[in-house]
């Protein structure tokens, strides 16, 4: 059996690994060693755990692998390492929201630490936990150093931002410290870093996956999702977290459609479209991400797409009406802790969730309104191309973030020009929106693009962006870090 030590030795995909794991060519306990032994090696360096479960993950280890000899197959997630963002709940510590100011008892039930439904699931399904991931403060803000928690880095160049707020699972899959990981995203925060690390990551429809044992940012925006190398890997996590759960106020009673079932490396017949207007003509659209996403529509379309333009009118207006949503909820649910100890929020977090106060109820009733109408909007935009034309489209692709990772020196998170954002209005609608690599910069920094689906029409997203990574290879590099780290 090969050395699972060594970087050669050791899968890149959850597919591939569970592959692995059936064929006798790794064991859980050797993947998730090797795993640990690059977590704790780059704790200094990547930074993006806060609590590692070495006994408890490498118990669920032997125990994935006791399955495996006695014939019991629970999936391919089986024996798989797999991080948990930590405002997620799980039984092994308290959340700490990577903040001063949560309160342990919120980890609790009846006396005793408690697994969230998405993380009940991955248990089920076999899934090594590993341990809980860095993020921004209550998944907003900017990181503060003053606060004490460690802060994330991009595994494509430690100076940079990986992103957030879901920081430290795109840091984590990225730096290859784990094959997948779980983020939330309430205005893009799986999409975010995903795009900075070059991985990808999925933000489903709303109300696909439960939010029950999460702790909260905007109530009618949440999401939690999956984060891995590949749409494939994606595809596999969501498979086991979908599904209603009448803990969550907000989930929906659908069924769960095989993820991985459209999946054929096709790309004949597909049908794109393009919103140009906004998402590639805002101001500060870097050149490079522009270029990489033409040219992965243009490799697309050689591949048998057929790729139109399309037009969402309001778009613009989509990103002042999610932040008020946003913000709005989160002052809701920060009220009583942002009046009685203002000074344990980090600065930046601070700052984002007194904005809340600021709006008033007929600013956050006008953009409850305008959520109908964009809804609307964007569903003429799967039907008619820009011109009015009818002709229906499948999905629709436009640029992950508008520039590469920022450098964490000299960045402005008070900065105006950060306002021009082109994943919150998904969540503003709800659609599912997948963001995968299409390319680098000439800097090196990897450039992601969105993919964006129909209500619960993820199945369509996975094959589309699935057969762009059969006939590219963006999503299998690797930076330096991912190769580092490992046992002698």
């Amino acid at each position: 059996m090969p050395d699972a030590s060594s970087s050669s030795s050791l899968p890149l995909t959850i597919a591939e690994a569970a592959d692995w794991l059936r064929g006798g060519r790794i064991t859980s306990v050797q993947l998730t060693q090797a795993q640990l032994a690059r977590i704790h090696a780059t704790q200094d360096t990547l930074a993006a755990f806060i609590k590692i479960f070495d006994e408890t993950a490498l118990e669920a280890a032997r125990q994935a692998d006791r399955d495996f000899a006695n014939g019991v197959d629970r999936g391919p997630l089986q024996g798989i390492p797999i991080g948990v963002k930590d405002i997620i709940a799980t039984r092994e510590a308290p959340s700490t929201a990577n903040s001063r100011v949560m309160d342990p008892a919120w980890s609790y039930r009846d006396g005793k630490l408690y697994d969230a439904t998405v993380v009940k699931k991955l248990r089920a399904a076999g899934a090594v936990i590993i341990g809980k991931l860095v993020l921004h403060e209550y998944a907003l803000g900017w990181p503060d150093p003053d606060t004490g928690f460690r802060i994330a880095k991009n595994p494509w160049d430690l100076t940079r931002t990986p992103g957030g707020s879901s920081s430290g699972t795109g840091a984590a899959v990225g730096g290859g410290l784990i094959l997948g990981g779980l983020g939330t995203d309430t205005g893009g925060s799986i999409r975010g870093p995903a795009a900075y690390c070059g991985i990808s990551g999925m933000k489903q429809t709303f109300g696909r996956v439960s939010k029950e044992g999460c702790v909260p940012l905007g109530y009618s925006l949440d999401h939690i999702g999956p984060m891995a190398r590949t749409a494939r890997d994606c595809a596999i996590m969501l498979q086991v977290l979908a599904g209603y759960d009448p803990a969550d106020l907000c989930a929906v009673d659908v069924p769960v459609p095989d993820m991985t079932g459209l999946m054929t490396g096709s790309l004949d017949g597909v049908r794109i479209g393009v919103p140009r207007d906004y998402f590639f003509t805002i101001p500060t659209l870097d050149p490079e991400v522009k270029a990489s996403v033409e040219a992965a529509l243009q490799a697309m379309a050689a591949a048998g797409a057929t790729v139109h333009d399309v037009h969402i009118p309001h778009a613009d207006t989509a990103r002042h009406a999610q932040r008020i949503t946003m913000v709005g909820e989160a002052y809701a649910y920060h009220e009583p802790d942002l009046k009685a100890t203002p000074e344990l929020y980090g600065k930046y977090t601070r700052q984002a969730f007194q904005v809340g106060a600021f709006f008033s109820t007929a600013d956050y009733v006008q953009a409850q309104r305008f959520r109908p109408l964009l809804r609307d909007e964007v569903a003429r935009a799967f039907e008619e191309r820009a011109d009015g034309t009818a002709s229906p489209v499948d999905v629709l692709i436009v640029p992950g973030m508008a520039t590469t990772a920022p450098a964490f020196e000299g960045y402005d998170p008070d900065s105006t020009t950060r306002s021009y954002s082109l994943t919150p209005i998904w969540n503003l609608t709800g659609l599912p929106a997948l963001t995968i690599p299409c390319g680098f910069s000439s800097a090196g920094l990897p450039i992601g693009l969105q993919i964006v689906g129909r209500p619960f029409a993820e199945p369509t997203v996975f094959k589309v962006a699935d057969a762009y990574q059969q006939i590219t290879d963006w999503h299998l590099r690797a930076p330096p870090i991912a190769k580092e780290g490992l046992p002698a």
